[in-house]
């Protein structure tokens, strides 16, 4: 059963979604390897939001198998890596993605505003 009254189930709830659009706008801004993402993520939400290895690297797979991402083998000091890349179809996505949480994060803070007013 569902907690609603649960501060870890909307704050788990927020956080899946915020670290998919997080991952996107980090790649927005250059190509990165799986631990820069990671970690560019956590920079950008203070860690609120920074995915998991666990969870990273499904993540990337299918965002890679539906073409919003295309990967790049670098060798650095003999040691493979996968660098990350947004297509054109990735950054529609990004575009699409940071138009929709801007909507919904001015709903949010509105909603919350009215409520300590009244």
């Amino acid at each position: 059963m569902i907690r609603y009254d649960s501060r870890e189930y909307w704050v788990s709830l927020i956080r899946m979604s915020l670290s998919r659009f997080f991952i996107l706008h980090a790649l927005h801004l250059r190509p990165l390897h799986g631990y820069e993402i990671s970690r560019q993520v956590a920079s950008f939400t203070n860690g609120c939001c920074a995915p998991t290895e666990g969870s990273l690297y499904p993540l990337l797979r299918d965002m890679e198998e539906s073409g919003i991402l295309s990967v790049a083998v670098q060798v650095v000091s003999g040691r493979e890596r996968k660098v990350y890349t947004l297509t054109e179809k990735g950054e529609q996505a990004y575009q699409v993605a940071a138009q929709a949480w801007g909507e919904a994060a001015r709903y949010v803070l509105e909603a919350v505003a009215e409520e300590s007013h009244v």
